[in-house]
């Protein structure tokens, strides 16, 4: 394996019998590479999670550049107090 480096890791002791466990029941040939797929998707989890974080950053801003008033509570609980009246007025299937 190219450009790799070793690191010393201590895990609690669960955690090693699990890594132990998942090389000894035949799913991964060596603690590395359990440790090595933990990490990817450790790594794939954090990039969804930074970007949803940069989702929402962006629906704020463009809500608080939204030259529209601001709406106050009655405004909104009216808003979808008629939304919800003329929802239980249609037909259902």
């Amino acid at each position: 394996m190219q450009n790799v480096e070793r690191l010393s890791i201590t895990l609690p002791k669960d955690m090693a019998q699990t890594v132990r466990g998942a090389v000894s029941g035949g799913g991964y040939a060596s603690n590395s590479e359990v440790i090595r797929e933990a990490v990817r998707l450790w790594q794939e989890t954090h990039a969804a999670r930074l970007q949803r974080a940069e989702t929402l950053r962006a629906a704020v801003a463009a809500a608080d550049a939204d030259p529209r008033p601001n709406l106050s509570e009655a405004d909104v609980d009216a808003h979808f107090a008629a939304k919800l009246a003329k929802a239980s007025m249609e037909p259902r299937d």
